[in-house]
């Protein structure tokens, strides 16, 4: 196939959308943190930008797309990027150096998704290790198998733009992590609020806007399937804020900015395996029951089971993921995307099958890779900061530095 001008140009604009998707979580986690954090949070997803793009050219690409070794990871034919030059995508029509660019930035947020879960206690260099090993040893593979040409793809399994290797893959890692830290000090001791909800809102409407690339991005075209995509992630989206705001209100009497918000993320989440394979109608249901889903995820599973997961990375990504991804079995659509396949809903239950094999796949991988990882890098420095770097705060621990002119340590 040759180049198309207009192809390209949508992929490198949904590039840059889903870049500008990590510094809008920095600023959504940053509002949720004490104020005491919000450099440390801001900071770390920031750091991930820098860190993981130069780890995806030099080895993650070749890992994911490089030439399939037995189902389970890239050769090393494309490290470094050797070889690309100016070739045309494979089965498309971009330059394969804009796919290397779109790629990108989704090895760069799905490890600051995971910050969110262990928020507020973790050492910067731990962090640095920890991130650096889990992007090539968790996120590479997974990406593989799923989007490569690895076994779950020939299993059959579908995941438009990262239910199974990005939602999943980093909420479940985030909850391991948060077990494996511990509390923090002041957990169920007293309430532990946003210092800076309007900073939180602003991150969430970059995160939505940015989702629009993300999602319609990966038709790898300015085509129908493009389009598709673009209105279930929007339908979705805000099915899942009427939902969480609805469900919120009924039971705690209020509805919330930050209900509003952690529903618009958990509906976009919960879309993104099924944004091109499932028609508008369906994307509303999706995105509803993702927002009721979550929102109880949220305020039950912890209380319940007493992890301290910071900003409930796994309560929305994680469980927003499962559903998405198994929503995906039951309403995909050849009719949608001939590429697909057809869910339980469309008369075949072949793919509902093949969702949920891949999703308990990624559940394992996610606990026992980060499980492994953390006692690594916990053997070769510490992890965790201690009780007085945790009353002053990260900020002036970890960084020397505050995020305002007075700190009120809150």
């Amino acid at each position: 196939m040759n180049i198309d001008t207009g192809d390209t140009a949508w992929v490198l604009i949904s590039a840059a959308l889903v870049f500008i998707m990590t510094p809008g979580l920095a600023f959504f986690y940053g509002g949720m943190v004490r104020s005491k954090n919000v450099l440390t949070t801001i900071m770390q997803s920031f750091f991930i930008v820098a860190l993981v793009s130069v780890e995806w050219l030099l080895v993650g690409y070749t890992m994911v797309f490089g030439g399939d070794v037995g189902g389970f990871i890239g050769d090393l034919s494309k490290m470094g990027l050797y070889g690309i030059g100016y070739n045309v995508l494979e089965g498309a029509t971009i330059p394969e150096l804009a796919f290397v660019a779109f790629q990108c930035m989704f090895a760069v947020i799905t490890p600051a998704l995971i910050t969110g879960a262990f928020a507020e206690r973790m050492k910067f260099g731990a962090f640095t290790l920890f991130i650096l090993l889990w992007s090539v040893l968790i996120y590479n593979p997974m990406a593989h198998w799923v989007w490569g040409g690895g076994f779950l793809q020939e299993l059959g399994a579908l995941d438009f733009a990262g239910g199974l290797v990005i939602h999943i893959l980093s909420g479940v890692s985030g909850l391991t992590l948060c077990i494996l830290l511990g509390k923090r000090r002041d957990f169920g001791r007293k309430a532990i609020v946003p210092h800076n909800l309007p900073m939180t809102v602003l991150g969430a409407t970059l995160l939505w806007f940015g989702w629009f690339g993300f999602n319609a991005g990966s038709a790898l075209g300015a085509n129908a399937l493009a389009a598709n995509a673009f209105v279930t992630t929007q339908a979705a989206a805000a099915a899942a804020t009427l939902g969480w705001v609805a469900v919120e209100w009924k039971c705690h009497g209020k509805p919330t900015v930050l209900g509003a918000v952690s529903g618009c993320v958990a509906g976009v989440g919960a879309i993104t395996p099924a944004a091109g394979f499932v028609a508008p109608m369906p994307a509303v249901i999706i995105g509803f029951v993702g927002g009721v889903v979550c929102f109880f995820a949220v305020a039950s599973l912890k209380q319940r089971f007493g992890y301290d997961d910071a900003l409930d990375a796994f309560g929305v990504h994680g469980i927003g993921g499962t559903w998405g991804s198994l929503a995906t079995g039951l309403w995909a659509s050849l009719a949608v995307n001939d590429g697909g396949a057809d869910g339980l809903f469309y008369g075949s239950g072949d793919l509902l099958v093949a969702q949920i094999i891949s999703t308990a796949v990624a559940y394992i991988f996610a606990v026992v890779g980060s499980y492994v990882l953390f006692r690594v890098v916990s053997a070769v420095m510490t992890v965790r900061v201690d009780a007085d770097e945790e009353i002053i705060g990260l900020d002036i621990a970890e960084h020397g530095e505050s995020g305002y002119a007075r700190s009120t340590f809150s």
